[in-house]
């Protein structure tokens, strides 16, 4: 476990910070760090940063509420960067984006990126700016009970392939009660994050159960 000191600050004390989601992996922000900022984010356990153009530190969150619960700190191999991998409560950038990264400069025509997280946007945004035509926003505009039953109806598709040891089949209708359980997400206001969290605090109580038996 490196100590701070064994970060490199450049010529003005400072080290660039990227910060990560922990869940979805998506670059939020880049900034910068001190060594008392950095030692801020370790002690309270929340991104603390060093503004170059007020010449101070920063609490992320303390003014917004936004605040970014740090999950790690990594350095890179010359030890002169750091990954920050975070839980955020809001979005990272000032203009209330995610990301500070928003706007492409390149894209591949053969190679797209693609995440839940963007997969959830996407069907966010067909519930709130409706898109005429979209079957997602025709999900959202049947409600509930409809959203439910395709719900239903995918699940049954997907023991149907499963049973039938149809592997093909099978991706095809997981990736179809992927798509609908994400539309109930976005309805219920449930974040890829609230299933992520409920799954990893499964993990550990299943650990502890696995302790127990060996005990």
């Amino acid at each position: 476990m490196l100590k701070i000191e064994d970060v490199k600050f450049d010529e003005n004390g400072l080290v660039p910070a990227i910060v990560v989601d922990s869940v979805s992996k998506r670059v939020l922000t880049l900034a910068y760090m001190n060594a008392e900022s950095l030692k801020v984010t370790m002690e309270k356990g929340l991104t603390c940063f060093y503004s170059r153009s007020r010449k101070e530190l920063w609490l992320k969150g303390e003014t917004s509420g936004n605040y970014q619960h740090v999950v790690s700190v990594t350095a890179d191999c010359d030890r002169d960067a750091l990954v920050v991998s975070v839980r955020p409560e809001g979005p990272a950038c000032h203009l209330g984006t995610t990301s500070c990264f928003n706007d492409a400069v390149y894209l591949s025509e053969d190679d797209q990126d693609f995440s839940y997280e963007e997969l959830m946007e996407l069907i966010k945004g067909r519930k709130t700016d409706k898109k005429e035509g979209s079957y997602t926003t025709y999900l959202f505009e049947k409600g509930r009970d409809k959203i439910l039953k395709k719900v239903g109806e995918e699940s049954t598709e997907v023991i149907i392939a499963g049973k039938a040891d149809d592997k093909k089949e099978t991706v095809y209708e997981i990736a179809d009660l992927f798509y609908h359980v994400f539309v109930l997400m976005a309805d219920m206001g449930i974040t890829t994050a609230d299933i992520f969290n409920e799954l990893k605090s499964r993990h550990v109580i299943d650990k502890k159960i696995k302790q127990e038996k060996m005990t």
